[in-house]
């Protein structure tokens, strides 16, 4: 059953909690809310059984956590802590996509982050390439323009998944979540960023994992997060298309939770 949760600026978030035990909070990229993301419920569902507390939750501006205004970096941070309060006061953030930048900003953040699992982070572009796509949908969004601004977020990706949305009667609809990626944009190209400039502060462990059919930079921004990582680990993992398999990802999780708690 959903619950609810307001975050330090105000905002009403959204979640499930499950479990009791060392704690993963689930972050997720653009896009999926939990009603359209059954591979996370599961996954979460499978390590609550294993003896973690798991919170997975609607992003600002998705699902049921709609937010009104300028949904930038700070809003969600704030949401992100109120989920590891949820959790117990503090958790694993588990990334995926661009929730691999959120999470590695909540960290650096100074966030109760006990370790971070990070799924495929998107990162591995010059930094002020990165700066200038995040910059434009910025303008973009800010000009309203949210058609376009969903064109420029995924113009890097497979060319058939901005096709499928288009092709979709919904997709004005659809085009209008992209106000809720402001924060994605702002989170990976400050990761780029730090990365880049070789300033990335992040001391408690982190595991970055990549499927086993994947595109060619998820393990190569795996490797450059590590390789700034004290405690850093890179795994490949059962997965295709940006997504893993429930059942080792949540045997996974569960082992790095307990040993990231203790």
């Amino acid at each position: 059953m959903t619950d609810y949760a307001t975050t330090s600026q105000g905002d009403r978030v959204a979640y499930d909690l499950r479990g009791t035990g060392p704690a993963l909070v689930f972050v997720t990229g653009a896009g999926p809310d939990r009603a359209d993301d059954p591979v996370t419920a599961e996954t979460a569902r499978l390590a609550a059984d294993a003896g973690l507390t798991t919170v997975t939750f609607d992003r600002l501006g998705r699902g049921e956590s709609p937010a009104e205004g300028r949904l930038g970096l700070d809003r969600e941070l704030a949401a992100v802590a109120a989920m590891i309060e949820v959790a117990g006061g503090s958790a694993v953030l588990v990334g995926h996509s661009s929730g691999c930048s959120v999470s590695l900003r909540a960290a650096e953040a100074g966030l109760p982050v006990t370790g971070l699992a990070l799924w495929e982070a998107p990162l591995g572009d010059p930094a002020a390439t990165t700066q200038a796509w995040a910059d434009e949908i910025e303008r973009l969004l800010d000009a309203g323009d949210t058609e376009n601004a969903m064109r420029h977020y995924m113009k890097d990706m497979p060319p058939e998944w901005l096709a499928g949305m288009e092709a979709s009667p919904a997709w004005p609809a659809l085009a209008s979540v992209v106000a809720a990626y402001r924060a994605d944009a702002q989170s990976l190209a400050w990761a780029q960023r730090a990365l880049e400039d070789g300033t990335l502060d992040v001391t408690v462990p982190v595991l970055a994992m990549y499927g086993t059919e994947t595109f060619p930079e998820m393990p190569v921004a795996a490797a450059s997060i590590v390789a700034q990582a004290p405690k850093g680990t890179e795994k490949e993992m059962p997965g295709a298309m940006h997504s893993w398999e429930p059942g080792p990802m949540a045997a996974e999780l569960a082992e790095f939770a307990r040993a990231s708690a203790g």
